[in-house]
């Protein structure tokens, strides 16, 4: 057996971002040794080093992201925050930005420059090698089809035989750095049909394209949501969605990875306002902005417990003549709040994924209804016996048989009706709410933070002191 048979080639792995690294990246940057930082993130993947740079202060930030080579600059900018990434390149030289920008596809460039101030993004797009399709790109919205794809788009027309559709992939390769499907076309671009790129190697060199193609092609037009878009790809499995304009010629495509930063950023900012911040908020912000972003949301919150406070203070006269209802106003306002969370939750959660549409809104509202019935009968028994436990007053409940009902067992009563009302009425604000918020346009992620949370402390406030000034208060 030859040497070259049993020689082993060991493969390593690509080593990954540590914190040893970091902080000798940064030990490297204080010290003013650029090429010494570059060699040790030599061996990183781009995303790490992404991740790296957003930890470190602007002015070393920039640094390295400059110092990088070429190619690997414009891969790191393509995984930042596209303002982080702007404000990177604020201060940096136009012809730095451009050989950057070049390295990038068309959609990542026109991410970037749209961040940019109007007179660099001029000076830019004027020597930028693909500034046609860049300029192109920016003139779409920034959360729509056009605005996430990319221009990079190989086409073929149906006559063409398998090898001539080869030779245009390979003419193409180096401007289209994600190929999955070749679209298919007439000579105004139009699109007609797709053929993916394993039907195309295991077809024969002579055969026609429109006899391999496929023609079911799913397609979004340039002003569809992005959130649409994403929802597209991953209800049908797409690894690439054409894009057409108006008279349903081809202007580009997203890839499944520009996917799959719209639904993580879309379920990043439906979280953060599940939590009351505004939704675009990045780890790369300043404390001002991040102040900014959160403050609002805050003092609304504020109101609304001050709101609530006023409620109590209505029913002052009741808390006075039996003190024993304080004890329940932070159950009524937690288990309100609890409710209307799960609900509003379930329900932006269907909206988001179209799982939930106008069509099967009320057969949604009756469904969460029932789950309320439910769940709100089988709290209020619980919360029956445990008011009876702990006032200690179940030896009470066996002399109710023959004598008029105790004081124990009409507070117990009082609290159970109060609960299962308060959790019936939560849960239809809760599904109400973000549908309603929904139909007229608004983001219903609004729905289910502070909103949600203070309008129901206050309902529930008002009807736990509706039903004990009829069912309790009467007797003390």
């Amino acid at each position: 057996m030859s040497d070259s048979a049993t020689d082993i080639v060991k493969i390593s792995p690509l080593p990954e971002l540590s914190a040893e690294i970091a902080e000798a990246v940064e030990e490297r940057l204080e010290e003013g040794d650029l090429s010494a930082a570059v060699d040790l993130v030599g061996g990183l993947h781009p995303a790490d080093i992404a991740r790296l740079v957003t930890e470190l202060g602007r002015e070393h930030a920039a640094s390295l992201t400059l110092a990088l080579p070429t190619i690997t600059g414009a891969q790191v900018l393509s995984e930042l925050d596209e303002a982080f990434c702007a404000d990177l390149l604020a201060a940096t030289p136009t012809k730095r930005v451009t050989s950057l920008l070049n390295e990038l596809e068309s959609d990542d460039a026109a991410d970037v420059l749209g961040q940019l101030d109007e007179t660099v993004r001029q000076r830019v797009l004027r020597v930028l090698e693909d500034r046609e399709a860049v300029r192109g790109l920016l003139a779409y919205g920034e959360e729509t089809a056009g605005g996430i794809m990319a221009a990079e788009v190989v086409t073929v027309l149906a006559n063409w035989t398998v090898t001539e559709a080869t030779e245009e992939i390979r003419r193409n390769a180096e401007n289209t750095q994600d190929l999955y499907v070749v679209f298919v076309t007439d000579p105004s671009k139009h699109l007609e049909g797709f053929v993916t790129i394993r039907r195309l190697l295991l077809s024969p060199a002579e055969a026609i394209i429109g006899d391999v193609m496929r023609t079911d092609v799913r397609y979004v037009t340039t002003d569809v949501d992005q959130e649409e878009v994403a929802r597209t790809m991953e209800r049908y499995d797409l690894v690439s969605l054409a894009v057409v304009d108006d008279e349903q010629r081809l202007v580009g495509h997203v890839a499944i990875d520009d996917a799959m930063d719209v639904i993580l950023e879309e379920a990043e900012e439906d979280y953060q306002r599940l939590s009351g911040i505004t939704g675009d908020e990045e780890p790369t912000d300043s404390v001002f902005r991040i102040t900014r972003g959160r403050l609002p949301w805050l003092f609304l919150g504020m109101l609304g417990a001050v709101f609530a406070g006023s409620v109590i203070g209505v029913y002052e006269e009741n808390i006075r003549r039996a003190s024993v209802l304080a004890a329940f106003i932070p159950v009524v306002m937690a288990m309100a709040g609890n409710a209307g969370i799960q609900s509003s939750a379930i329900i932006v959660q269907g909206l988001a994924s179209g799982e939930v549409w106008s069509a099967n809104m009320f057969r949604r509202l009756g469904k969460e209804v029932l789950v309320a019935i439910v769940n709100g009968l089988a709290l209020a028994i619980m919360m029956l016996v445990v008011v009876l436990l702990l006032f200690g007053w179940v030896a009470t409940v066996w002399s109710s048989v023959v004598m008029p009902v105790p004081e124990p067992m009409r507070l117990a009563v009082t609290a159970g009706l109060s609960l299962f009302a308060v959790i019936v009425l939560a849960a239809v604000i809760g599904v109400a709410t973000p549908l309603m918020l929904d139909r007229i346009g608004v983001d219903p992620a609004l729905a289910t933070g502070p909103f949600i949370t203070t309008s129901n402390d206050i309902i529930g406030l008002v009807v736990f002191f509706m039903l004990a000034a009829t069912l309790y208060l009467p007797f003390v």
